[in-house]
């Protein structure tokens, strides 16, 4: 496979990721079958505003639930869209990460 087939993968599962709800980039590598591809995962969603239709990025976090890719929404954008979606931010930490966690593994069929 390569990597833009893996990324336009990662992009199909973002896009699943429902309203209201996140996941992680370990999570997402795991259902696509490579769980030590998290990193590239990360790659993808560095991309990921290129894309059309749109891959709503500011969904997935790292496994603790913290903002890690913020740098690339610009200052506050990420926690601004999370909020907007009623998820509570504070020092760029998701609250209460587990009761909204998305794990495609258990939502999505293989």
């Amino acid at each position: 496979m390569t990597k833009a087939d893996f990324f336009e993968q990662v992009y199909q599962v973002v896009r699943l990721i429902p309203f209201g709800r996140v996941t992680s980039y370990g999570a997402i590598a795991s259902y696509l079958g490579s769980a030590s591809s998290a990193r590239m995962v990360g790659w993808a969603m560095n991309n990921a505003h290129h894309q059309e239709p749109k891959v709503p990025a500011h969904r997935v976090l790292n496994r603790f639930g913290a903002l890690s890719g913020q740098a690339h929404f610009g200052p506050g954008v990420m926690q601004k869209l999370l909020e907007e979606e009623g998820i509570m931010v504070i020092d760029n930490q998701v609250q209460h990460f587990e009761k909204h966690f998305w794990d495609p593994r258990k939502e999505l069929e293989l």
